[in-house]
């Protein structure tokens, strides 16, 4: 059986292929594209013509590939973001990304009219400036709110994409529980919050759960692309909640979705709100059903991100490969730093930012691209030590083991590290544990499998892991004191 998975995220896009032959999945890399925001005068914007552009460049090369036998695709994307459309699905609005400034701008009336505290304790979502509500009131303390008052529905990005390829108006479960509009305990869009912030909420989407087929794709796409068509799935929309799925190890590990973010977590039977998880911002997202992830972000590869990026703009173009090899020649735990510092949650010279922070807690900062390489990776270890400390003491019990998904997988260096800061083994990998996840959901919904368990069986056999064990742990350990007493972490 073939299925697609398109994979959204905030560095880029790709469409892969998965042919199931009913023991193995072979995973085919189809297309893929760059995505970065783009600033307009004071908004930071997605190029959502651009990702339904690619991704239908994507679909077409599969379909050629396959002789036109996809069965089902499924899509999934970073949360929070969204646009609003009218009854025909034409597009009123652009699509903001989350890195926007505006929601810091609106933040103080926003908690004025209701408080973290408060929305913590009816959502169990972490209090983020990038979270949906923070946009849509900052969009009414901006004037806004005449978008939303006159729009027939606000779509998050991919249930968006799936309206433009069906024309259904959905809103799948896993994208919408980390909206700051949903409520674990009533199953259903929290009415209290979209009444104090005035949210109609027959603009929200029908929600749907993953392995809901959502239906075929419209005959108009059909002709577009020359396609007899195929099944549009709701898979687990959130990228995260699909890279979570494909996780190879058992409940009781902690896992780290490992990409533009880092998200560090483990799976639990069910919601856990309460006042230690709001101190930590310890965030509640639902998954597919009877799975749920108590996770906390933690800013990534982001960082390493924008400073290959910053070197490229400087015509010095180098790969992860040479950035962890010089990342190894430079001193250890030199500087460390705080990565969820609101200072480098922006784009733009991350390396000034980087230096900016070392010097007023150092006094001196790092100079070369290995020291900074190397600041942030060890900075990236300690910072999920401590975070899976806190998950720890909120579920009450050890997690024995940690398992990297995602494309951060692929960086030993990384996993080396991380293995070293946390005192316990590592196993890295599946690297497209996004794309499995949502194709194992995609193989349930087709009767292929019956359950995410057989699913995770057939991941461990078709993608074997890479093992990684604790080093030079007495050291470590003392740089984890150092580093907790530098950023005044309990």
């Amino acid at each position: 059986m073939n299925v697609l998975a398109f994979d959204l995220g905030g560095s880029g896009g790709k469409v892969l292929l998965g042919r199931y032959d009913g023991t193995n999945i072979h995973l085919e890399s189809v297309h893929r594209f760059e995505n970065s925001p783009i600033p307009i005068n004071s908004g930071l914007y997605w190029n959502i013509i651009n990702i339904y552009q690619q991704m239908n460049i994507g679909i077409r090369k599969a379909i050629s590939m396959t002789n036109d036998t996809i069965v089902s695709l499924g899509i999934d994307t970073f949360s929070n973001d969204f646009a609003f459309i009218d009854r025909t699905g034409e597009l009123l609005s652009p699509v903001r990304s989350y890195r926007d400034h505006r929601t810091q701008k609106y933040k103080q009336e926003t908690y004025q009219k209701m408080s973290p505290e408060t929305l913590y304790s009816l959502t169990g979502n972490q209090n983020a400036l990038f979270n949906t509500l923070m946009q849509l009131s900052a969009m009414r303390q901006a004037g806004q709110g005449h978008i939303l008052d006159n729009s027939y529905k606000m779509l998050f990005t991919p249930d968006l994409l799936i309206n433009f390829l069906t024309g259904e108006f959905v809103s799948e479960y896993t994208i919408s529980s980390v909206s700051q509009l949903y409520s674990f305990k009533d199953q259903d869009w929290c009415d209290i919050i979209l009444d104090t912030f005035q949210i109609p909420k027959d603009m929200l989407g029908k929600l749907v759960q993953p392995g809901t087929i959502i239906g075929p794709t419209k005959e108009e796409y059909n002709k577009q692309l020359q396609t007899k068509g195929f099944q549009v799935i709701a898979v687990c929309e959130h990228d995260t909640a699909s890279a979570f799925l494909a996780s190879v190890n058992d409940r009781d590990c902690a896992i780290i979705s490992s990409g533009t973010w880092a998200l560090v977590g483990t799976e639990i039977p069910e919601p856990i709100i309460t006042e230690q998880g709001l101190k930590y911002n310890i965030a509640n997202e639902g998954g597919y059903p009877g799975r749920h992830r108590l996770l906390r972000n933690v800013m990534g590869s982001w960082l390493i991100q924008e400073i290959r990026e910053y070197y490229k703009e400087n015509n010095q173009e180098y790969s992860y490969a040479e950035l962890e090899i010089f990342a190894t020649e430079a001193k250890p735990f030199a500087y460390l730093i705080d990565v969820d510092d609101p200072l480098f949650f922006s784009p733009g010279n991350m390396p000034e930012k980087i230096r900016t922070y070392c010097s007023n807690h150092y006094k001196q900062a790092p100079q070369t691209i290995g020291a900074l390489v190397r600041c942030v990776y060890e900075s990236l270890a300690f910072k999920y030590r401590w975070t899976i400390e806190k998950l720890e003491h909120m579920i009450f019990k050890p997690l024995t083991s940690i398992n990297v998904v995602g494309g951060g997988s692929k960086s030993n260096l990384m996993c080396q590290f991380t293995a070293n800061a946390c005192n316990k083994p590592v196993a890295a990998g599946p690297s497209e544990a996004t794309a499995l996840g949502n194709i194992l959901v995609q193989l349930i919904a087709n009767k292929q499998i019956t359950d995410i368990s057989e699913g995770k069986k057939i991941i461990r056999a078709s993608f074997p892991t890479q093992e990684f064990f604790p080093e030079d742990i007495l050291i470590w350990e003392k740089e984890y004191l150092k580093f907790k007493n530098l950023l005044n972490l309990d």
